[in-house]
């Protein structure tokens, strides 16, 4: 999995210019995490893609775009995970290195579950 972390304008209609770019390049994105960061008035975008290939071609179609003020495509060490499982006793979540968190997934077998993967 490839992750890339934006900083972006937070203002509506960002989130859609973004996805546009990976819609018209026919890219899919295996996952999407965005909120406030710790530089005011913007926002982080993390998402993630299969293929090194694509995502390198986001990062550069990216960068391009007005909204966007950084991009980067974040190595593996420096990349964490989160899964919310649903169990017969409810919800858990699970925070930890991506193969950790897949780890947990294959061991509990759960019939429904969310995985995301994050960077800073």
């Amino acid at each position: 999995m490839f992750v890339i972390s934006l900083i972006v304008k937070n203002e509506f209609g960002v989130m859609q210019r973004v996805m546009g770019e990976f819609t018209r390049n026919k890219i899919n994105v295996e996952t999407i995490v965005v909120g406030k960061c710790e530089q005011p008035g913007k926002s982080r975008m993390v998402l993630s893609v299969i293929d090194e290939n694509e995502a390198a071609l986001a990062i550069g179609r990216l960068q391009k775009l007005q909204d966007v003020y950084d991009a980067e495509l974040i190595p593996e060490s420096g990349q964490s995970a989160y899964a919310l499982i649903s169990t017969s006793n409810g919800n858990v979540g699970v925070v930890g290195g991506s193969d950790q968190v897949e780890e947990i997934i294959a061991r509990s077998k759960p019939e429904k579950y969310v995985k995301a993967l994050n960077a800073l």
